[in-house]
């Protein structure tokens, strides 16, 4: 059972890493083009959107040494590995994104009051040709990786999709321009696509904090866990529960059980594995149970306290 889902997760590892470094490469190549049209025909959409950009270079780059990093074994130094940089790559994400979207903020100000020559059609066209780059890169992330779970990914998605509607945002600039010589349609664009940053920048980060915080994963519901470690036959009742993701996607749990005291070894044995098959089923990889015997209970700590009311008020709610 163990081997079949580390295998399952080892492929969209590989894909996941494959997907971010083509994307990076083309995200990189086109940054650099659009920051040279953004300076030659003085459009300030360009320019923002080659900030974006810029960020999501930096977060594909960050997601493929994540990913690389992550693979490092774990050791006696890391008995995690390396997978929380992973997430200290999303924070460092989710911070750029919302420095660069102030930073836009700023300078689309000054434009508003003083707007200055853009040259309209150079922009359309490099515009066109960002938007199109943009749809590619969010086909290959799409197609290539895991955009649900994957912490990095999802992130790493959601810039390209920022940029996708920062492109939009452009060309809509640059017709505006165009033809009705709206010099405002540029700065407009440009807060429109720091508006977008700002959110996803918000986003991320806090997800990231949140996992930092040893916070309960966001798809785990505490009551269902509880009701299927109790529902195993032979579990008493529950405390000291934690759960918490290691990375996105890996979640760990650990907990003490009271268990009938005339349980033979073998059928404790049996009892943890059903618990781990069950828990595995609801997202739960890695499980740790310590479990007690009823007539003698342990020094209560803090936590163990703090568990059996837990236990006793999640009893009270379902019955």
């Amino acid at each position: 059972m163990g081997h079949d889902h580390d295998h399952g997760h080892d492929h969209t590892h590989g894909a996941n890493k494959k997907a971010l470094m083509i994307s990076f490469f083309i995200i990189s190549a086109y940054m650099i083009i659009e920051v040279i049209g953004g300076f030659i025909t003085n459009s300030l959409a360009l320019l923002s959107d080659a900030g974006h950009m810029l960020s999501d270079a930096i977060s594909l780059g960050v997601g493929v040494l994540a990913f690389t990093l992550g693979e490092r074994a774990a050791n006696y130094g890391k008995t995690f590995g390396y997978k929380r940089f992973e997430i200290l790559a999303a924070v460092f994400n989710g911070v750029t994104l919302i420095a660069i979207s102030l930073y836009i903020f700023y300078e689309a100000y000054k434009r508003f009051a003083t707007p200055p020559e853009v040259a309209s059609t150079g922009m359309l066209v490099i515009a066109i040709i960002g938007l199109l780059v943009n749809i590619l890169v969010a086909w290959i992330l799409m197609r290539g990786g895991d955009t649900e779970e994957n912490l990095n990914l999802r992130a790493a998605y959601l810039h390209v999709l920022g940029d996708l509607l920062g492109s939009v945002g452009a060309i809509v600039a640059a017709l505006l321009i165009l033809f009705f010589n709206w010099g405002w349609a540029d700065p407009l664009a440009s807060v429109v696509v720091a508006i977008l940053v700002l959110i996803s920048g918000w986003r991320v980060t806090k997800d990231a904090v949140h996992v930092l915080m040893e916070g309960t994963p966001k798809n785990i519901e505490l009551d269902h866990v509880i009701d299927t470690i109790e529902n195993v036959q032979g579990v008493l009742s529950i405390h000291d529960l934690h759960v918490w993701s290691i990375t996105s996607g890996q979640n760990a749990l650990s907990c003490h059980a009271i268990v009938d005291g005339g349980m033979t070894v073998d059928e404790s044995q049996t009892l943890l594995r059903t618990i781990e098959h069950e828990l595995k089923q609801r997202g739960i990889g890695h499980v740790t149970i310590q479990l007690e015997d009823a007539t003698q209970p342990h020094e209560d700590s803090i936590m163990c306290q703090v568990g059996q009311d837990l236990s006793a008020r999640h009893h009270s709610h379902s019955h």
